[in-house]
């Protein structure tokens, strides 16, 4: 097994690796609140305090509604933002946490005992509220911010141990963080300024911390400047995204209205920052079913169902961004629109809790809103010891049960389960294929490629003189080899063709020889010519009805499929270059050859028309003949009908006596069947024959003459010369 290279690393694995050497910008978060007095304004949101509106008594005066400050938003959101990051990440993740006025305050530190919603709210409890009658000239937010650049040279417990751990290569572990700042801005100018102050910061303390063991250079700094403002009035800052100041700072700026929008702002940075998704719950029933709120009690004969939304590691989602089926899986974006959440559905769960499930990971969960009573329930119930299984809504098909969540240790975790075959079970054959679907699979001809790219112990010492070795020539062959390589024999042509074996193995080599060439091209020229014979191709007519496609339909799959597999190595010499050209001057046809291909085509049809219908036709045609001939015979007769006056009428003199279907019919009806060129030969001659009295002197002539008029003495008593004169 040859030791992959970064490229050929998934990034995924490559980071496990890089790991021990590095720290992502995720490691450190400072916040850096505003506390100066203008903090202190109102938000202009309006809390509802008195929701009893209906059993108030009468003579209550009802309590007004209040409206939250600046700096109230502020703790509550930053706090926020640190639950859901404590939740997710209880380790690895630190936060510090900085109040800024006249002075800079810093209420934690990076100790891992200190990372803590609740040491931070005891500390910010201790700071209280901006004081509003402060001078706003001795209160700036830039005494935080050097305080934030300050705390980001300091060494973590986790940066510590890995440069133990890296004595000698102790400069290798990065130190990179970021910096959210909440403030009111005056203007994009403002903004600027505070982007310069940072950077001339970091700069100063990679002086200072190149000197000393025990502060550490930044290599990278993210600044997110949020810019709060009342509601109902315009941003004088404008929103920017992320924008390189210099190779050590990147800066954002992001201008949002106090209240649910800086809520809503700050639960989509927290997603983008630790890379988190959201996942929602559906059709969660609350009461009677699980009995896990007593305020349920009081409506013990309704039930509801609710959705909960939590947030967790991208991973848990990480079969529905391989497979694409995140679309199935009920995906939906929310009212902000930059986020989606996958819905899943509720299932009944399970009383049998020793009941195992085979999971691929689990991620721990942090709720959305955790001060809901939905959240709260469903939280209660988890940490009672319970087990919910949830299933991917679709619209038709089986239930998929696709997750689990679970408590371990006081903490909930969402269990990602293995809905495909289990890697537990027994393999499935080769012959069976994926699913038991799939049955041709290329077998011999994956055995045979094995074969040509075996490894085998060389010496290092031996490398061509290009200076590759072996096994940088090993992953090249292939490399090559892979480009195109169907695994499917329903999908491909080519490679189930003989003919087109000697261009297949010469062109995944590396270089070509003219004699190479001569033979790609020569292969290339007898297919040309087997499309002029017109001969069949092996084209696979699985999931096919019918025969498949036609025969130049069938060709024209060969030579895209053709130019394909020598498209992917053309790149590599002239040589190939020359072999692809040959094919694609082959397939440009003259119109010549064209005409010759649709007569080609309809000779096709004829013969496939002819196939089809061929015994129908032959049992058909006589009794076709004969019907049509019977119809004829009767129209005869009933004309003849018509033409008489009486039954004992003579026939008239341009009426021919009616001849018989004896006389009608061929002697050769006694013998066989008859062509309808015959019978209708016949009938014409009987039909001709009825249209005129027989000449009388074709049947009484004496020695070829007949003596005209030879009762027209006796009727009209002249003589009759033989210049037709009469006398009398």
């Amino acid at each position: 097994m040859l030791f992959p290279d970064r490229e050929a690393l998934p990034s995924q694995g490559f980071h496990q690796i890089c790991k021990m050497k590095m720290f992502s910008v995720a490691h450190k978060t400072v916040f850096v609140v505003d506390h100066c007095p203008y903090m202190a304004e109102s938000s202009r949101q309006q809390v509802e305090c008195d929701v009893l509106t209906k059993s108030r008594a009468q003579g209550v005066i009802p309590l007004a509604p209040v409206s939250k400050s600046l700096w109230t938003c502020a703790v509550e959101c930053s706090m926020e933002y640190c639950r859901i990051l404590y939740d997710v990440y209880p380790k690895d993740k630190l936060v510090n946490y900085i109040v800024s006025d006249s002075e800079f305050h810093i209420l934690n530190s990076w100790r891992r005992e200190d990372q803590s919603t609740h040491e931070l709210m005891s500390a910010l409890a201790a700071v209280g509220p901006p004081n509003p009658r402060e001078d706003p000239e001795c209160c700036s937010i830039l005494h935080g911010l050097v305080a934030a650049v300050e705390s980001l040279c300091k060494i973590t417990e986790l940066q510590h141990e890995k440069r133990i751990a890296l004595m000698d290569t102790a400069d290798r572990v990065a130190n990179r963080g970021r910096i959210i700042c909440l403030t009111n801005a005056k203007s994009d100018t403002h903004v600027r300024m505070l982007e310069d102050c940072i950077q001339e910061t970091i700069i100063e303390q990679n002086k200072l911390a190149a000197g000393s063991d025990r502060l550490m250079a930044i290599q990278q700094c993210e600044l997110v400047l949020v810019h709060i403002y009342p509601q109902g009035e315009d941003t004088l800052v404008s929103d920017r995204p992320k924008k390189e100041i210099s190779p050590l700072l990147t800066s954002e700026v992001h201008s949002v209205r106090a209240g649910r929008h800086l809520a809503t702002k700050l639960n989509i940075l927290v997603q983008q920052h630790f890379d988190l998704a959201s996942t929602t719950i559906t059709n969660i029933p609350m009461k009677p079913t699980l009995n896990v709120c007593e305020q349920e009690e009081q409506h013990a004969n309704t039930s509801a169902n609710y959705d909960v939304e939590l947030l967790h590691h991208r991973d848990a989602h990480l079969e529905f961004f391989k497979s694409g089926d995140l679309h199935m899986a009920g995906t939906s974006t929310r009212e902000n629109g930059l986020k989606e959440t996958v819905t899943l559905k509720w299932c009944t769960p399970r009383t049998n809790s020793i009941e195992l499930h085979y999971c691929t990971g689990a991620y721990r969960i942090s709720p959305t809103d955790v001060n809901s009573r939905p959240s709260s329930c469903l939280t209660n119930f988890l940490l009672n010891g319970r087990s919910v299984l949830l299933e991917q809504p679709r619209k038709s098909g089986s239930k998929v049960i696709s997750h689990m969540l679970s408590s371990h240790g006081g903490e909930i975790f969402l269990h990602v389960l293995n809905s495909n075959r289990s890697t537990l079970e027994d393999p499935p054959s080769i012959s069976e294929g994926c699913g038991g679907r799939v049955t041709d699979y290329r077998i011999t001809d994956f055995g045979e490629f094995m074969r040509e790219n075996r490894l085998t112990p060389v010496s290092e010492s031996s490398h061509d003189p290009s200076g590759k070795l072996p096994a940088e020539r090993a992953k090249a062959q292939l490399e090559r080899h892979t480009r195109y390589w169907p695994m499917i024999i329903s999908q491909t042509t080519i490679f189930n063709m003989q003919a087109v074996v000697p261009l297949a193995n010469l062109i995944v080599k590396e270089t070509l020889t003219d004699e190479d060439v001569l033979t790609c091209q020569k292969t290339v020229y007898n297919l040309v010519d087997m499309e002029r014979k017109n001969d069949p191709l092996p084209i696979s007519t699985v999931g096919s009805r019918g025969k498949g496609p036609k025969r130049d339909e069938q060709y024209r799959i060969m030579w895209n499929e053709l130019e394909t597999l020598v498209k992917t190595h053309a790149g590599a010499t002239d040589r190939h270059q020359r072999v692809l050209d040959c094919i694609i001057a082959c397939r440009s046809k003259p119109p010549e050859e064209e005409d010759r291909k649709k007569r080609g085509r309809k000779r096709e049809e004829r013969e496939d028309r002819t196939e089809k219908n061929g015994s129908k036709e032959t049992d058909d045609k006589s009794w076709q003949d004969s019907e049509r001939l019977k119809g004829l015979m009767d129209k005869d007769e009933q004309e003849s009908e018509v033409i008489k006056d009486s039954p004992d009428s003579p026939e008239p003199l341009n009426k021919k006596p009616r001849l018989t279907s004896e006389e009608i019919q061929p002697p050769e009806r006694t013998k066989g069947p008859v062509s309808l060129l015959t019978m209708w030969s016949n009938r014409i001659t009987a039909v001709n024959s009825r249209k005129h009295q027989e000449f009388f002197g074709r049947a009484s002539s004496v020695n070829s003459k007949f003596e005209l008029y030879q009762h027209l003495k006796d009727e009209n008593g002249m003589d009759v010369h033989e210049n037709g004169k009469a006398t009398r």
